[in-house]
This record gives structure tokens, sequence and C-alpha cells, in this order.
């Protein structure tokens, strides 16, 4: 009995453990298994994926975030305006996205463990009437507009301008080169595929900034153009600008802010090398009632970079907008950069060997700052004969009329008033005239020069006190005025489902008054003008009258010229695109009168003040097609031809200073030009290649030189050339990867091949812009056609100079943290070639005509820089600042910019040749609230 008790009690003890460890497993089940359900819903990740695009220009947005309501959570847009975004927030959430100028954007969606795609999402700009305004400035769209463009977005103007000047910020574009010239506050220069900044485009929200009478234009008169910048877009080649005389080389159109609708606004401080300081603020009230104004102003000052070329310089801007209702808004701007600036002109560049000897004065790390006309006068106060000032505000009112869903019209009056001038000296011979320049044909004028390098203006005094007939050298300020008014307005239309309709008109008017007069007579009681005494043209009662050539002018007399040009253009153009799915294709023409005439009040008596008035009819026509192959691939073309009125300057009127003569050989430029293209883009990856051809045909061209004349004096004298062509070819491509996250690689190479190939006739002027003999070159008036000094010069293969015809580019920005960004860009610099010159340093064998073959000009040496720039977001409060910093050239790197060719083709002989600026920087805080 006592075994079996025991057997049972076993039994019992084993089932009781086995009840318990059943339970407590049981237990451990119901605590774990929540556990694991709980780390299974945390593991889970919601995928959200879409594109988001301009809702008005259908452009894909890079850069653009995606963020969860009341996360951290969130994603940036690739490089195709698509983003993925993983979020472990499930069910019902708000999105929200933001992008720099465009209204903040908030969407309800559900998120489940499926992917959600929320295909195209579309935002909206917070300027008001942006659209309208795209459509005057004729921005291209990419993978849509068959033509080569680069858009440079405002972010990046703030990043990386710094203390460069606003056409630099081009410098990493295909096509272009950029350069300061001669170094002074605004006076840089750009040239794009080889052209020269006279034959390229520049807008201003469709408006033209172009100068009517040579093309040309003064990026100092809009120093603050980078403040108010909303996208800038270079169009190379054709262009898809809508106007009535586009450009040969491209077009840079400029978008600038118009009114926010978002109120805020913003206050910076910047400084940088050679007491750079700029302050800047903008303020914007956003739409009320209907009502929104929009505010900036400016001032920058400094020393320069440049010996002697102190600066001031003011911005405004000022838009006020009225949103009168759903078909109607109004929108007046005012802009304006007032500014003066002492400079250090295109004829005081010097040789290499010439720069290599004024270290002397400057030592070797600033010897290419070394400025020739930087001096002082007898009592030692700041002289200089290199001076500019110049406002030429900008003043627009635009009308933006939505007729219906399917047609608006849009158009802009517009005013442009120049008042302003600089300096050019005087003197009672032209060797006299010449002193005021810091150099002749690159060598250093020594005649005025101190012990340390410095011009001596207080030896002019001298020079005249001792004179009996007096001031043999004096001031004069060159006036330079003008009063422009345009009406541009553009109808736009859809006709069925795929085509697109535009026409518009386009309408200028012109007139610029030129004249000069005595500021300083520099110690001397009159000034005798000698222009007065040169020049005997037919029908000129006052060259004729004893008392008005032998004038004993004082300060405030009118001196050297005094003439109003005028110039008014009417012209009509229209466009038809037609879009379906993946197929663009347009064909546009536009035809033009230009007329030009002008009044002489200097030599003519009033029946004879005015010219004959010329009229060119001007048309073109282009048309271009681009196809989509599928979401990564397109491919374009685009094909042209311009017939182009020629210029007002060295066109028409070849010397409008002295005479009311015509050029009787004034012809239209032509130009013929074909382009192919292909894009790439991906979410990591995107590039596109571009091939062109243009040829350019009957150009008038002026080349100026210092030539010694047959009877010993010397004379700044020059040579106007027609029927000169060109044919600029070459290959561009550019590209931008994103390997990782925060990681933009950019870069870029263009190749061109750009030539003068022509035989083309030239003819002699002096300084006065009278025609010279061919019979030892001695000056008088009536000279006959037979007569005139000219040469036939053979320019077949001739490199085009002055700009790069090989570049390339690669750059990097990265975001290594929340709020801060660096970056970095090396520009690289080939096959530069120094500007033709006919006469080389001494031209009298040329005055005597024949022909001359003209060899390669000199190749200037091959150079790069390294540019970077960091800026750090932080908040002070709930008040948003930003820190920026930048250093150009950050390897200092000495190499020549600029040159004219000499007599041999070599580096000894050029001159006018100019260096980039060494390492410069500057640091800017901004605060926007």
């Amino acid at each position: 009995m006592p075994e079996k008790r025991c057997f049972l009690g076993d039994v019992a003890k084993l089932i009781i453990k086995r009840f318990y460890m059943k339970r407590t497993f049981v237990k451990s089940l119901v605590c774990i298994v929540p556990m694991l359900l709980l780390t299974l819903a945390t593991m889970a990740q919601g995928v959200v994926k879409g594109k988001v695009i301009d809702s008005q220009t259908k452009e894909e947005l890079i850069g653009a975030t995606v963020m969860v309501q009341g996360t951290g959570e969130g994603a940036a847009t690739n490089l195709d305006g698509s983003f993925v975004l993983e979020t472990a927030k499930m069910g019902d959430q708000v999105l929200i996205f933001r992008c720099v100028g465009y209204k903040e954007l908030r969407k309800e969606v559900k998120i489940t463990a499926k992917p959600l795609n929320l295909g195209i999402i579309k935002m909206e700009t917070e300027s008001i009437g942006l659209g309208d305004v795209t459509v005057t400035a004729s921005v291209a769209v990419r993978r849509k507009t068959p033509v080569a463009i680069s858009v440079i977005e405002p972010v990046e103007i703030e990043n990386k301008l710094s203390t460069q000047e606003f056409p630099e910020i081009l410098k990493s574009t295909p096509g272009v080169y950029a350069t300061k010239s001669g170094g002074a506050f605004g006076d840089s220069r750009i040239n794009l595929r080889g052209f020269e900044q006279a034959n390229i485009a520049v807008m201003i929200n469709g408006v033209p900034m172009n100068d009517m009478e040579w093309g040309g234009l003064y990026w100092s008169n809009w120093a603050g153009l980078s403040d108010v910048t909303r996208s800038m877009q270079v169009q190379r080649g054709l262009g898809a600008s809508k106007v009535s005389s586009p450009s040969v080389g491209g077009s840079i159109n400029i978008v600038t802010r118009t009114t926010d609708a978002k109120e805020g606004g913003s206050i910076s401080y910047a400084l940088g090398n050679d007491g750079y300081n700029k302050i800047m603020f903008n303020v914007s009230t956003g739409l009320r009632k209907g009502w929104a104004i929009t505010l900036l102003g400016a001032k920058s000052w400094g020393d320069g970079y440049i010996q002697g070329t102190e600066f001031e310089s003011y911005s405004y801007f000022a838009n006020i907008s009225k949103q009168i209702n759903s078909s109607h808004l109004l929108s007046f701007t005012v802009f304006g950069a007032p500014q003066w600036h002492n400079q250090r002109s295109n004829y005081d560049g010097l040789t290499i060997e010439g720069w290599q000897k004024v270290e002397k004065y400057m030592g070797k790390d600033r010897q290419y700052r070394y400025n020739p006309t930087y001096g002082f006068g007898l009592h030692g106060e700041r002289k200089t004969s290199s001076y500019n000032r110049y406002h030429k505000p900008q003043i627009s009112l635009n009308h933006f009329w939505t007729i219906n869903e399917k047609s608006s019209l849009s158009t802009v009056l517009y005013v442009s008033i120049g008042r302003g001038g600089g300096y050019k000296g005087l003197g009672s011979t032209s060797d006299y005239a010449n002193q005021w320049y810091g150099s002749s044909n690159g060598t250093l004028n020594t005649y005025f020069r101190n012990a340390d390098g410095t011009f001596a203006y207080d030896k002019i005094y001298e020079l005249n006190a001792s004179s009996e007939n007096g001031s043999l050298m004096a001031m004069s300020n060159s006036v330079n005025e003008h009063n422009w008014y345009g009406l541009m307005s553009t109808y736009t239309t859809s006709i069925g489902k795929y085509f697109d309709v535009y026409g518009g008109i386009d309408f200028r008017y012109y007139n610029g008054t030129h004249t000069n007069k005595l500021v300083d007579l520099y110690g001397g009681d009159f000034f005798i003008d000698r222009y007065r005494a040169q020049v005997s043209p037919d029908n000129n009662a006052n060259a004729n009258n004893p008392d008005w050539v032998n004038q004993k002018l004082k300060v405030g007399d009118v001196v050297y010229r005094d003439y109003d040009g005028y110039v008014m253009q009417e012209g009509i153009f229209g466009q038809a695109e037609f879009n379906r799915e993946a197929l663009s294709v347009f064909v546009a023409g536009a035809v033009s009168n230009t007329s030009y005439w002008q009044k002489n009040h200097f030599y003519y008596d009033k029946d004879h003040e005015k010219s004959s008035t010329e009229n060119f009819i001007g048309w073109n026509v282009k048309g271009g097609a681009n196809y989509n192959l599928t979401d990564n691939h397109n491919v374009f073309a685009n094909i042209g031809y311009i017939s182009r009125a020629p210029f007002y300057s060295g066109g028409v009127f070849l010397y409008a200073l002295n005479s009311n003569a015509t050029n009787p050989d004034a012809v239209n430029e032509k130009v013929f030009s074909l382009e192919v293209g292909y894009g790439f883009r991906s979410s990591l990856f995107s590039a596109n290649l571009n091939l062109y051809r243009t040829e350019w045909l009957d150009k008038t061209m002026t080349r100026t030189m210092d030539i010694t004349l047959p009877d010993g004096t010397k004379d700044r004298s020059s040579i106007n050339m027609s029927g000169v062509n060109a044919l600029h070819q070459g290959i561009e491509l550019d590209f931008v990867f994103r390997p990782i996250k925060n990681l933009d690689i950019n870069g870029m190479l263009s190749v061109g091949d750009w030539k003068w190939n022509s035989v083309s006739t030239g003819y002699f002027y002096n300084s006065s812009g009278q025609p010279l003999k061919d019979n030892k070159g001695n000056i008088a008036s009536g000279i006959q056609a037979e007569d005139h000094a000219k040469m036939v010069l053979d320019l077949d293969g001739t490199r085009v100079g002055n700009s790069a015809q090989t570049t390339f580019a690669l750059g990097a920005k990265y975001q290594p943290l929340k709020g801060l960004r660096v970056g970095a860009d090396y520009t690289y610099w080939m096959r530069n070639y120094a500007n033709f010159s006919v006469g080389g340093s001494n031209g009298s064998d040329l005055i005597m005509g024949g022909y001359k073959a003209y060899e390669t000009p000199w190749r200037m040496p091959s150079a790069g820089e390294l540019d970077m720039n960091v800026n750090y977001s932080f908040y002070i409060g709930k008040i948003r600042a930003t820190l920026f910093g930048n250093v150009n050239n950050i390897l200092d790197n000495k190499s020549i910019s600029d040159a004219t060719d000499g007599a041999n083709h070599d580096w000894k002989t050029a001159y006018q040749v100019f260096y980039r600026f060494g390492r410069n920087y500057s640091i800017r805080l901004k605060i926007a609230f």
C-alpha cells in the first residue's frame, strides 16, 4: 500500500506541475503576443510617392519638401520633381508641401501599408500675376520649349553672388564667358557663344534693356538686379523670346519679384574685402482686399578691389498690384539703381611686361590692382579721369486680362529715363588729349606720373598755368541721357485641344541726348575746343564762323559734341504651338520697321541740324520641335533666319558726333541658325547635350586704335568695316548628379569653334570722326569716296577673341546638417584668344590703304578658379536668420581675362591686358520676418 500511495502522489504532483507550467505559458503568450503585434505595427512603414510641379509652367520643382504634419519625417523632391516619403504614421495624415517662392500646400491623405501614389502635385507661386509675367517675358519650359536653356534660381544667386558682378553668376553656364573687364564696379561684360553683349538680348519681365543706339548694356545701371530677381533664364541661340527684333547669340530673361501674396520681409547686412558694405531691406504687405505692395531698398559702397575704384550704389524696387476681379489685374512696378563709381577704363590695360614693371608701385601681390589714372590734384584732393554716374529707372504698368478660360491679353506700358554721364579728358591737341589715358597701346603714360605710380594731376595745373592759350588740358562730363517709351502686348488663345496661338505688337520710341560740358579747366582761364576748328561739314554755319571756332569756353560750356539720336521701332510678332502628349512644335515670325535719324546741334545750324530718316525693314522666322521619347529622354531641334536692322551707332551713322551723313553701305545683318539637342532626366541624374551652328552675315564693326600719322602726330583713330561675316558653331553639355541624399554634383563642358570668315573693306576716321585721306593721311573735310583711306582686311579663319572657346565647370553643394549648406564651384577657361586689332601699336602703314591678311590672334594661357560658399540658417526666437559666407578664387590664381592682339600676335605685343581678381570674400547676415 505504501508504494501505491507514492505512485499516486507522484502522479498528482506531475499533473499539478504541468498545470502550472501550462498556466505560465499561457500567461506568457498573453503578454508576448501583444508585444509582438505592437512591434510589428511599429516596424510597419507607409510609403507615399508623387511628383511636384509648377501649376502654371508645368515644370518640375526640384528641392521642394514634403513633411508629415506633427513629425520630423519628410523628403525632398529629386532632380525630376519626384519624391518618396517613408513614414511610420499610419491612417489619416496631413502632408505639407513647401518650396521657396510658392504657397504652402496641405493635402489630407490616408496612409496604409500599401504604397500610396499621389501622382502630380501642383504648387502655386506666391507672387501675384507671375504667370502672366512669364508669358510676356517668354520664359521657356524644359522638356517642352525646343531651345537650349539654363535656369538660375534666386537661391543660387543669393548663395553664390557675393561681391561678384551680376553676369558672373552665369560663368558656369555653357557657352558663357563673363569678366570684370577693367574691374570697376558694374563694368563687367558677358559673351554668349562668342557673341558680345550688344548681340545678346537682355530682358527684364519681357521688356528689352539693350541700348537702342548700339545694342550694349552697362551692368552698373542694373546693380540692384540681384536683389529683386525671382528667376533668371539663359536661352542660347534663337530662344523663345516673343519680340519683333530678336538677338543673335541668345537672350537673358530676368523675371523680378512681382507682388508677394504673403506678408513678411527681411533685412540684411554684408561686408567684404576692400571696404565692401551692403545693407538691404524688403517688406511685403501680402494680399489685402485685392491690394498688395512690395518694397525693397539697398545701399552698397566700398573702395573697390582695383586701386582707386571707389563706388556708391543704391537700388530700389516697388510693386503695387490690384486684383480688380477674377479677370483683371493691374501691376505697377518701378525699379532703379542710381550709382557713381571711379573706373579703370579699357584704355588703362597694359602689356604683360608693363604689368610686371608696375610691381615697384604696388608690390608683387597687388600689382594687377594698379590703376594708371588714380591720383591727386593740386592740394592733395582725390582726382580721376575715369568716372561714371548714372541712374536709369524702369517704370512699367502691366495689365493682365483673363478673357476666358482659353484666352488672355498681357499688356505692358513702360518708360526708361536715363540720366548721367562720365568723364572725358580733352586737349588742345590730340597728344594732350591722349595724356588723360593711363596707357597708350599698353605702354604706361609717364608724362604725368609720380614716383609712387599715381597720376600727377597737379602737374596739369602747372602745364595750364604756363600756357598763354588757356587750358591745354581740360575735363568734360560726357552727358548721355535718354527717354525711352515702349508698349508690348501679347494675346494668347487656345484653338481646339492642342493648339495655342500667340500674337502681339512691339512699339518703341527712343531719344538719346549726347553732349559734353566742361567741368574743370584745371587752373586755366578758358579752353579752346579743337573739335570746332577741325571740322567743316557741308551746310555748317557754326564751323564757318571764326568767332564760334575760336571761342574761349568756360565751365558749363558745350564742347566736343552735341547731338540727339532718335530710334523708332514698330513691330508685330506671332507664334503658333502644337502640344499633344509627348510632342511640342512651334512656328514663329515677326516683322518690324526701324527708323533712325538725328539732330546735330554742334556743327549745324537750325535749318540743317536734322538728318535724313533711314528706315530698315527687319524680319525673322523660326521654328522647332521637342519630343519626349519617354519620361527620361527627350530630343529637340530648331531652325531660324533673322534679318535685323543695323545699329544706329557704327552702322547707320558712322560718326554721329560731327556729321549727319549716313552710311550708304548700311544693310540688314543676316543670321541663320540651326540647333539640335538631347535631354535625359531621372530622379538621380539629368543631362543636356546641344549642337549648334550660327552663320552671321553683313555685320558692321568698328575697331579703335592709337595710330601715328605720317606727320608724326599721334591720334586715337578707328576703322569702320562692313560686310563682316562670322561662323559660330559648337557643342555643349551640362549635367546634375545626386548620388546620395542632400548632395548635388553639377558640371558643364562647352567647346566652340568661332571664326571670322570674310574679306571686308574698312574706312579710317580720326578721333573726331573725320575721314582720313589716302594721300599721307592728311586730315581734311569733304573727302570723296575714292580718296578716303581704306583697307581690304582678310579675316578669313581669324578666331573670335575675348571669349574662351572651351570652358568646363564642376561644382557640388551638400547639406551635412539641417540648416547648413556648403558649396564649391570650379570653372576652367581654355582657347581664349585676344581680340583682334587692325593697327597694333603703329597704324601709319595701314592708313595708306591696301590689303592685309590677319593672322591668328595671340592665345591667352588657360586658367581656372575655385569658389566656395557656405550658409547656415537658424532661429532667433521665432525669427529665421541666415549667415552667408563666400570666398571667390580661393586659390588666389592670377590669370589673364582680357587682351587685345598686338602687331606680332604674341604675348609680348598684346596690349589692353587685364587680370582676373585674386582671392576675395564676403559675409552676410539676413534676418527674415
